[in-house]
């Protein structure tokens, strides 16, 4: 079945994100159902952020909601930031075209957690306060390190504000008839009145909500879907089988992961990159202290891998629901493009099986998870401003909570101007490239640092600035010189490098550079260093001086 593999395929590398590349299909006609649960879901938000601004009384409340959010609201809300967009309706689309292989992909998404879980939250929670900067200045030349850590945020980011608000354009006006520029600016107000006005608290609740959301329509299509192949498995797999062009082949392997080296680069960019994301690692300190760190992951891996295996569910009954009706496919040509792009699947098996009611909801819900997850990246990229550049690097710890606040706030409004004006600049370009570059910044410049700081005694100033910098600068080199973009973008012939993802190699080059330089270095900061590390294990294994929660 030959729908739009490009878009799909690059939709699924970004699980955090909503679109890798913008959607060239013609805007749809109104959706008045869409459009009115759309509104419903917006008031809702604006009054969550109502009543979080009553709440939101200090930078802790700010920045992390006081520590004052359970495990299990905070696992929702985790959940929230992981399934997007491109969860419900990329892995539905890649399933929809490639079968096995789509779950395979969805596999790779999945497996980053026990890292997160056996290896970070514990720490994280008793070590940070607000950002991951914490974590790794604990010990290490706060200036210094924490410019380096905002500079890795901030550009991470920055991609994925990018990204989300091509998105969210791109999405709107298929479903909501609304102009491209019209939606952008939407998202954006969108996104400043969340922030500014309820910080933390505002976000996580307006991301609870939405996960309940995501979670309850998908599970409900999934249902209604099922019901046409009497709630079996093995008849939806042989009617999938005889339906799908390729037949048997959906049941096995093919050959979207047939380069071993860029299968393994990828794995390890997603598998490494979520323990490197600002927006993510920001959660744990939400919650009160290492239990309810832990209890956060738990909740947050039971809700996503359930909604995996639902989305794989949703590929397969789609092939058969929506891949043999004429009526989803442009000029009624079975197996031709898909009526608004090939990342449309989930949205037509919506009105297959539910009419254009639940197509409105879904729709809405679909629109929900980009303004939750631009909010969240919002505050990260705000709280990288204020906190770890203006409060500690530029006044070296002297700012008060109010200056720190109103920097923040003004740190949210240039985000978000700079947010809707990227979103402008890029509608009509392929931005897949952004997608790689964030997970390999996330998992050659962020994760070596975190994980060495947390871990390794040897690490010192220089070796972590070393590593770090080294991480970044080729994993950016390496993305541009790679086919998505020497090719795709730049328009040459044949790219320098022949690989996608650079995390196979520029994640074990950042760990080489931080042992080494840190092992070279012998001066009288790099010893001190060292012995603090005593210090820094026994508030990772027992949070004694870890910040409390704040009382509401």
């Amino acid at each position: 079945m030959k729908t739009r593999l490009a878009p799909t395929a690059l939709l699924a590398l970004a699980p955090l994100c909503s679109f890798a590349a913008p959607i060239t299909a013609e805007k749809q006609s109104l959706n008045l159902s869409a459009i009115g649960m759309f509104f419903v879901f917006v008031l809702a938000t604006l009054a969550i952020t109502w009543w979080a601004a009553r709440r939101t009384r200090s930078t802790a409340d700010f920045y992390t909601a006081g520590g004052g959010i359970s495990g299990f609201q905070n696992g929702l809300a985790i959940a929230g930031d992981y399934m997007s967009a491109a969860t419900l309706l990329g892995l539905t689309s890649l399933v929809f075209t490639k079968g096995y292989d789509g779950f395979v992909y969805i596999i790779g998404f999945f497996v980053g957690w026990p890292v997160i879980t056996f290896l970070m939250a514990e720490r994280l929670r008793n070590l940070g306060r607000y950002t991951f900067a914490d974590i790794v200045s604990y010990r290490l030349d706060q200036v210094r390190v924490r410019s380096f850590a905002a500079l890795g945020s901030l550009t991470v980011v920055c991609c994925y504000l990018i990204v989300q608000m091509v998105g969210a354009g791109q999405l709107i006006k298929l479903l909501f008839g609304l102009d491209y520029q019209m939606a952008v600016v939407v998202v954006g107000v969108l996104m400043l009145v969340y922030v500014i006005f309820g910080g933390m608290i505002a976000t996580t609740w307006v991301q609870i909500t939405k996960a309940v959301l995501l979670l309850a329509g998908g599970t409900t299509l999934v249902l209604m879907a099922m019901s046409e192949f009497g709630f079996s498995l093995e008849n939806l797999a042989g009617r999938a089988v005889e339906a799908h062009a390729i037949g048997n082949g959906i049941m096995g392997p093919g050959s979207m992961l047939a380069d071993p080296i860029n299968a393994v680069s990828l794995s390890l960019g997603l598998v490494f990159g979520i323990a490197g994301l600002p927006h993510i690692l920001m959660r744990f300190f939400t919650v009160p202290n290492a239990k309810e760190a832990r209890r956060s992951v738990l909740f947050a891996t039971g809700f996503i891998g359930f909604f995996f295996l639902v989305v794989c569910v949703l590929g397969y009954t789609a092939i058969v629901i929506v891949g043999t009706d004429p009526q989803y496919f442009v000029d009624g040509k079975l197996g031709g493009a898909l009526v608004g792009g090939g990342n449309m699947v989930a949205m037509h098996l919506a009105q297959a099986v539910g009419g254009n009611l639940f197509l409105g909801f879904l729709s809405a819900v679909a629109f929900a998870t980009i303004l939750a997850v631009v909010a969240g990246l919002a505050l990260a990229g705000a709280s990288a401003i204020s906190h770890d550049l203006y409060a500690t690097v530029l006044k070296k710890g002297q700012a008060s909570e109010k200056d720190e606040m109103r920097v923040s706030r003004i740190a949210t409004v240039c985000l978000g101007l700079v947010a809707i004006g990227l979103g402008l600049l890029f509608e009509q370009m392929n931005i897949a490239f952004l997608v790689g570059l964030t997970f390999g910044v996330a998992a050659s410049a962020n994760f070596p640092v975190l994980i060495m700081a947390m871990y390794w005694r040897g690490l010192t100033t220089r070796g972590a600035l070393c590593g770090g910098f080294t991480g970044l600068v080729s994993a950016l080199v390496l993305v541009i010189l790679s086919p998505a973009v020497w090719v795709g973008v730049l328009g040459h012939a044949k790219a320098i490098v022949p690989y996608d993802h650079p995390a196979l190699f520029s994640m074990p080059l950042a760990f080489l550079v931080i042992v080494v330089v840190s092992n070279l270095d012998r001066s009288a900061r790099a010893e001190r260093e060292r012995a603090a590390f005593d210090d820094q294990f026994v508030r990772a294994q027992t949070g004694l001086g870890a910040a409390a929660a704040s009382s509401h």
